[in-house]
């Protein structure tokens, strides 16, 4: 089946996991650095995605919704740019570099958070109603997506030398 569908799916394997991990890790702390110290340079105030997970699901906790945007940063998003962004990329634009493709699903998680998660869950005005924190937003999960991207290229590279 060499070309077809299933050989743009890595193999399930502790590997990749490892490396979605790794790239999680990696994204996160880029996000995190990127949300606490330069946005409030800019925008007068950090990123708060917990806040966001907080008014979605309704935790008074704040914690609980740290822990929650952490583990889906770590574990899931990476796990979707393996299983879902890239396969889908390597079939429609398959002439993408991989950076192209990190920064795009950078810009779909964008999507995601600050359209469905805060204005259709969260009620608040679609995409905060395009301020500077929505900008800040966009940067940082693009770089959050140029990092999954560019760890999981370093570990395939590593992984064949």
């Amino acid at each position: 089946m060499n070309g077809g569908i299933r050989s743009h799916f890595p193999k399930f394997s502790l590997g990749v996991l490892a490396s979605a991990v790794l790239a999680g890790a990696a994204a996160d702390i880029t996000w995190e650095f990127w949300a606490r110290v330069i946005t409030p340079l800019w925008v007068g105030g950090p990123l708060q995605p917990a806040a966001l997970v907080q008014s979605v699901f309704g935790f008074q906790n704040l914690l609980i919704a740290e822990f929650i945007h952490a583990i889906v940063g770590v574990v899931f998003y990476p796990l979707g740019y393996l299983f879902i962004s890239r396969p889908v990329a390597r079939v429609i634009t398959p002439f993408l570099p991989w950076w192209m493709v990190g920064l795009g699903y950078g810009i779909g998680l964008w999507v995601f958070a600050l359209y469905f998660m805060a204005h259709l869950f969260a009620g608040l005005p679609p995409f905060l109603g395009f301020i500077k924190l929505t900008w800040a937003s966009l940067i940082g999960h693009m770089l959050f997506g140029l990092v999954i991207a560019a760890v999981v290229k370093l570990r395939e590279r590593q992984a064949y030398d």
